[in-house]
């Protein structure tokens, strides 16, 4: 994965240069745009030499429009995805959004927090969790869960290269090293 990385970051940075005015506003398209272009189906159409650019960003374009929460690209959003196709980085476009997302954070001083849940967690919770996780990591978060019923009980947390894990199964596997030993 290092060279997306390497191929996104010259797109991150100059999307974060560009939207310094309101990177707020930056971040509200990006997102949804980077999920339509992770999709295999619009990547295959996209790395097909019959298609061209105006018919990839008019499929994406599209796909925006259709979402649970329409999305309208304006038109520093609609220049930055024909670049990003024209130029045939469309695979990257998911990448760019994590380094976009990193430089934004970075300068709010907050950090991205991953968390898996073996259950849904609810907003009170939620927020209480977030409070803890802010305390121990020493940052702000923004806070994203996922549920994993794998892990049984518990959470496990991932900020960064970080990782807390307080799920049962981490436990299990614990006491399975602990007794093998």
């Amino acid at each position: 994965m290092a060279e997306l990385a390497t191929i996104a970051r010259p797109y991150a940075d100059a999307l974060f240069k560009a939207s310094q005015a309101d990177v707020h506003a930056a971040s509200a398209w990006i997102e949804p745009l980077s999920a339509v272009a992770a999709d295999p189906q619009i990547l295959e159409l996209a790395n097909n030499p019959s298609a061209t650019a105006e018919k990839v960003f008019g499929l994406i374009q599209g796909v925006l429009q259709k979402m649970s929460v329409p999305v309208e690209l304006p038109t520093s959003a609609q220049n930055f995805l024909h670049a990003v196709i024209e130029n045939g980085r469309l695979d990257a476009l998911p990448e760019m959004a994590a380094q976009f997302r990193a430089h934004v954070n970075a300068q709010s001083g907050a950090s991205d927090a991953l968390v898996y849940s073996a259950f849904e967690i609810d907003a009170s919770a939620l927020h209480d969790v977030t409070d803890a996780l802010e305390k121990r990591f020493e940052r702000k978060l923004k806070v994203v869960v996922k549920v994993q019923p794998e892990l049984i009980g518990g959470i496990r947390v991932v900020v960064g290269d970080e990782v807390l894990d307080t799920s049962v199964k981490a436990r299990l596997e614990q006491m399975k090293v602990a007794l093998a030993a």
